[in-house]
Formats: structure tokens, C-alpha cells, sequence
């Protein structure tokens, strides 16, 4: 009869099994690799042996081998005639007395006993744990969302501060997710958001940061108009057509210049799609936005020409560089200039050209309504 109440034999390891479970339900559930995991146990287990054995320097050793379901931790020591600092070195008569065939500079392991380990030892070793944890955590975010810059993610919007409007996302990509700020200058104006509202915005960058990855979104920037174009129009997406350039003014209007290598494909048409449907849709993501699609040239009056669309131009006029002199109809100076000098401000933006604008009544006087835009 086995006798009652009789104690497990005593061991040198570590409880293996808990340890190897747990580092399976770490990769199961946080997605964390268990071989991060086994490198940042084993630098927890050998600070914690260090907190209580500085003298030790690199000579301890971590053995975690999940194939045998062990995890030892080994102390070596040279085998040395004069002993200088017992921590790392052994006498070779002591050595010979554990080991009889040891000879001097022999390097001779020593299993430490983990329930040597003091309170503070392994305090030190959990907290190594979860700060490891933490950082890859912190680490597979932020591969993530790099991975994710320049492109557009839709984030739940989870908090609106009352008092300066900034919005706090949580945004989505892949398995992983983050909280993400949409401040009050990357707001389009006019838009407002509440609690549970999901919305589409553009990822700028993706900063690393002590409290973790820090996502830069916005629903300003010209980027956001570009991916929402190759979301929605295939010939985009495939490069059949090519975004030559945008110029935006988030909210109230956005020029977009188009282009096609393939003389079959009408750049401006694919981008419009049938019955407008295409644009209809980025319009109404845009909350009313309004869009004008233009053809982009290699020819810098007919590309400047077509950028003050949808005013008529009679002639442009190269005078230097970047400078340009346009002649408009006295009835389409105001459309042309738009309202603030929108439209000639775009343009200037779109086309990286500084726009004399000037009526055909008086090409060479100055006008009241006479507009000089610029590239900014």
C-alpha cells in the first residue's frame, strides 16, 4: 500500500509544465511567440539570480528545452589553482572531489536550486516577464500599423473631448489594434462626430513612443482622397491610370489630375464611372466634398489650363520656370479666381505653378480682380 500524504521527490527545475503552458497560451492568446518569450524568461531568470550573486557576471546559464518539458539554470565555474572570486571559479581539488577526471581550465556547470531565488529575485523575474510581454505586445503593433502608413483604416470612434473637439479612435489592422487621436486640425471642418461612429481616415505615420505606438491619422490630408480614389476605381488600383497629382482644401473642394499610358482608357472617365457613380461615392464619404478631375499633361499650358477647370482659358502663357501668365474671358475671371481665390489656389497647388490670372480685355493691365496664385 502506498503510503499517504507522501512528498513528491525535490528537483532542481522549474514547475516546466506551468512554465511551458503558459508561454503556449501567451502565443495562443496575445499572439506572442514562445521563442520571445523563452529569450525574455531567460534574461528574467538570470536577473534575478544577479540581483542576489552580482560576483556571477555571464556565467550563468539558462537551459529551457520544451521538447523535454525542463528548464534548469546552470552556474559555470573554471577550474583554477588559486580561487580569486568563488562565484565563477573552483579550486581544481574541490573540482576533483565532485568531479574526479576534472583538470585545470576545465569549465565545470552547477545546477542552481530556483528555490534559492530570495522574494526580491523573483519580483524582479516576474516583472521582466511582463515588461517583455509589454514590448512585443507594443512590438507586433507597431509592425502593424507601420506597415499600414499612407493607407486608409476605419476606426470607431470611442471618445469626443467637449472642450476641444479632438476625437479618440480605435482603429483596426489585422489581428492587432490600437488607439489612435483625430486632433481638431486634422478634422475636416464641419464635420462632426459622436461615440460608436465608425470613420475612415488616413494613416500619415506610426511613431514608436514609451507608452507604445503612436498612430498619426487625419481626414485633411490630400492622401486620403488619393486611396479612396484606388479603393474605388479599379483602373486606379491596377495602374492602368496614374495620380499625378492632388491639391486639396479638405471639406469644400479637391483637384485631382489624372493620367493614362494606355490611349484606350479615358483617365477622367474612370475616375467618374458610370452615371458618376464612382466620384458620387467618394463625394458622399467626403461628407459633400467637392472634386474636380482633370486630365494631367507633359504640356504646361494645356495642364495649367485644364487645372482652372471649370472656368474657360483662352491662352497661357509660359514666362518663366514655374511662372505662367492666363488669359480668361472677362465672364469667367471670377469662376476662374473662385470664391477666395480658391480655384487659381488650387490650381497654383496642383500644377506647382504661380498663376498670373488676367481678363481678355486687359491682358497686360492690372485689374481689380486681377489674382496672382501661388504654389504653397
Amino acid at each position: 500500500m502506498p503510503k499517504k500524504n507522501q512528498k513528491a521527490p525535490q528537483t532542481h527545475e522549474l514547475d516546466a509544465a506551468e512554465f511551458f503552458t503558459a508561454i503556449d497560451l501567451i502565443e495562443k492568446e496575445r499572439g506572442i511567440p514562445k521563442g520571445y518569450m523563452l529569450d525574455k524568461i531567460t534574461l528574467a531568470l538570470v536577473s534575478a539570480y544577479k540581483k542576489d550573486h552580482a560576483d556571477a557576471g555571464e556565467n550563468i546559464v539558462v537551459d529551457a528545452d520544451q521538447e523535454k518539458g525542463t528548464v534548469r539554470m546552470y552556474l559555470k565555474k573554471d577550474v583554477v589553482e588559486t580561487v580569486d572570486n568563488p562565484a565563477t571559479e573552483i579550486s581544481l581539488e574541490e573540482a576533483q572531489a565532485k568531479l574526479p577526471k576534472a583538470m585545470l581550465g576545465d569549465v565545470i556547470s552547477f545546477e542552481i536550486k530556483t528555490r534559492d531565488f530570495g522574494r526580491i529575485a523573483a519580483q524582479t523575474a516576474r516583472q521582466v516577464i511582463i515588461q517583455g510581454m509589454r514590448e512585443a505586445e507594443r512590438g507586433m503593433i507597431f509592425d502593424e500599423f507601420s506597415s499600414k502608413e499612407h493607407e486608409i483604416l476605419t476606426g470607431l470612434v470611442t471618445r469626443v473631448d467637449p472642450r476641444t473637439g479632438g476625437a479618440s479612435l480605435r482603429i483596426t489592422s489585422g489581428s492587432e489594434f490600437t488607439e489612435a487621436y483625430l486632433a481638431p486640425g486634422e478634422q475636416v471642418k464641419g464635420e462632426i462626430y459622436v461615440e460608436g461612429m465608425r470613420l475612415k481616415v488616413y494613416v500619415v505615420e506610426v511613431r514608436r513612443s514609451t507608452r507604445g505606438p503612436q498612430v498619426l491619422i487625419s481626414r485633411t490630408h490630400p492622401g486620403l482622397v488619393k486611396r479612396l480614389f484606388e479603393l474605388e476605381v479599379p483602373e486606379i488600383y491596377d495602374g492602368t491610370v496614374e495620380v499625378k497629382s492632388i491639391s486639396r482644401e479638405a471639406g469644400s473642394r479637391t483637384k485631382l489630375a489624372v493620367w493614362s499610358a494606355d490611349p484606350n482608357v479615358d483617365p477622367i472617365g474612370a475616375c467618374v464611372g458610370p452615371k458618376g457613380q464612382r466620384v458620387n461615392n467618394i463625394v458622399e464619404e467626403l461628407k459633400g466634398e467637392k472634386v474636380d478631375i482633370i486630365k494631367w499633361s507633359e504640356d504646361p499650358a494645356e495642364y495649367v489650363a485644364a487645372a482652372l477647370a471649370p472656368a474657360d482659358v483662352i491662352s497661357v502663357t509660359t514666362l518663366g520656370e514655374k511662372d505662367c501668365r492666363v488669359i480668361v474671358p472677362d465672364d469667367q475671371l471670377s469662376l476662374a479666381i473662385g470664391k477666395e481665390g480658391q480655384n487659381a489656389r488650387l490650381a497654383a497647388k496642383l500644377t506647382g505653378f504661380k498663376i498670373d490670372i488676367k481678363p481678355a480685355s486687359a491682358p497686360e493691365e492690372p485689374e481689380e480682380e486681377e489674382l496672382i496664385a501661388e504654389e504653397e
